[in-house]
């Protein structure tokens, strides 16, 4: 029998997970906000964070510009028409996509085309089983590709970097989960949380773990063992120092959430899924009849909102009248008077470049002139209204994947400046010393706060690679990032993943 309703049951359950955040989530990064000490790097990035939150409440947007890949799991009664629910959610999905709630995410492994509608062979992700209740549950989770691509997973025994031998044990667990967060760093826009399976096989340790992430922050464990493994975990980990993203700071992690399923005797798997502090997941119960929403899991529509900035008793990003602004094109002269840790305002073109424009511009002259200009490591969501284009969302992705081929870039183009999230490594700071251009780190998931310094978006350029990774060509004004690499070898990121390193090895025995 067919459900009216379901298809808009899930099109508003896919539009509340990419825009409003869960309040637990809101409650500890509150906490996160509030604990953080005022004016470091750390505390500039919890505020700038905290206002994107209401902004992507405040105007239905994508929290992050990253939407990640939908996964759904489904409960349904018996008897009711799973075949006819898969075609209602495609379709759900395809719409958000066209009204700009989601990015389209799906690409086709092979040619490298993007889908346009978030659909195609394996996404979005649907898990469905039966159950004895007659109501119908789904629960939603969008995991960006930047905190998926933390996820990690060990076999035990191993020998772990600064933590020695991990043995089968709860305390060799411990070693694992403390590695894998020490490793995402800043790649995986902390403060992050965790959801940990110990045991399983390989593939069901992943989605084991990645089902403790639909946990509230605020739960407790029913496996005593388990529950103080968790409290272990979040009383050391946030001694690293690694912070928000990876700044150096007090909060590096806000929940960690562990679950257990028998192994093989020959084997023993840690699998650790890393979500970003962008923890988007949500659930509805609905009528099994009609399939209208009938209660909402992890929020309350009746109750007010809270205000982000509100509870974490400020006023937003504040700026101080030492930021450096630079208004693009920039002269080497004015890179090389920058140092770490300074703050600069962007103005001026920007240009958009992630994984395909790098590599095309290894083979070929890049569309327009990057001379003096800032390349943009950002997939947006971009809407087209009449005849202009327009950022809907545009927090930066993570930088790492660009390692092979920005050096190269820089030497070859001009560029003065690198715009991401996460630092980048040796070579391209060596080639950023070597011919004058700094990194610039904005802040990860900050999508709706960027995508209002997008003031105009004059073109696009090979547009064949899809939205996300085109090169768009952007207006900005007064864009917020700090130098973490700067012209003269210095490096904040080398510098806080030494530092949490040493702090890494003192928790070996704890």
């Amino acid at each position: 029998m067919p459900m009216p309703f379901f298809q808009d049951s899930m099109l508003a359950l896919i539009i509340q997970t990419s825009t409003n955040l869960p309040p637990d989530v809101r409650a500890a990064m509150a906490k996160a906000t509030r604990e953080e000490p005022g004016g470091t790097h750390a505390s500039q990035a919890l505020s700038v964070i905290a206002e994107n939150i209401d902004l992507a409440h405040d105007s239905e947007g994508a929290i992050c510009q990253d939407t990640g890949m939908l996964t759904f799991y489904i409960h349904t009664p018996v008897g009711v028409n799973q075949v006819d629910m898969r075609k209602a959610i495609l379709a759900a999905v395809a719409e958000a996509t066209k009204r700009g709630k989601l990015r389209p995410n799906s690409v086709d492994s092979v040619t490298g085309k993007n889908t346009g509608n978030n659909l195609g062979p394996g996404t979005p992700v649907l898990h469905f089983e039966q159950w004895e209740e007659n109501e119908i549950e789904v629960r939603l989770i969008l995991k960006g590709g930047g905190c998926e691509n933390c996820n990690a997973q060990y076999s035990v025994p191993v020998e772990l970097d600064r933590l020695g031998r991990a043995d089968r044990t709860l305390e060799g667990v411990r070693k694992c989960i403390l590695h894998a967060i020490w490793k995402a760093q800043g790649h995986g826009c902390g403060p992050g949380a965790v959801g940990v399976c110990i045991g399983g096989d390989r593939a069901a340790g992943y989605d084991f773990a990645k089902q403790q992430l639909f946990r509230t922050l605020d739960d407790a464990n029913p496996v005593p063992e388990l529950a103080e493994l968790e409290r272990s975990i979040m009383e050391h980990v946030n001694k690293l120092g690694i912070g928000a993203m990876g700044f150096g700071g007090a909060t590096t992690l806000i929940g960690c959430k562990i679950g257990a399923q028998n192994r093989l005797p020959a084997s023993f798997f840690v699998s650790v899924a890393y979500d970003c502090w962008a923890f988007r997941r949500l659930g509805v119960r609905l009528d099994a009849s009609g399939g209208a929403i009938t209660r909402w899991l992890y929020r309350d529509p009746a109750r007010a909102v809270e205000n982000m900035v509100a509870a974490a008793g400020q006023q937003g990003f504040q700026l101080t009248g030492r930021e450096v602004v630079l208004e693009a094109p920039v002269s080497e002269e004015q890179v090389r008077a920058l140092r770490v840790g300074d703050m600069v305002l962007v103005r001026g073109r920007i240009f958009t470049g992630r994984d395909n424009v790098h590599a095309y511009l290894m083979k070929h002259e890049p569309p327009v002139s990057l001379r003096g200009g800032f390349m943009y490591h950002c997939g947006p969501v971009m809407v087209k209204e009449g005849e202009q284009w327009a950022a809907k969302a545009a927090g930066p992705t993570t930088s790492g994947r660009e390692e092979p081929y920005q050096a190269e870039v820089i030497r070859r183009y001009g560029l003065r400046g690198v715009i991401g999230k996460g630092g980048m490594g040796a070579r391209t700071l060596a080639a950023m010393k070597e011919a004058g251009a700094v990194y610039l780190n904005a802040i990860g998931g900050a999508a709706q706060y960027y995508a209002r310094c997008v003031k105009r978006v004059p073109a696009v350029h090979l547009m064949e690679f899809g939205i996300p990774e085109a090169m768009w060509e952007m207006d900005v004004e007064n864009f917020p990032a700090l130098v973490t690499m700067d012209s003269h070898g210095s490096s904040l990121h080398a510098a806080v993943e030494q530092a949490s390193a040493e702090e890494l090895g003192k928790l070996a025995m704890v």
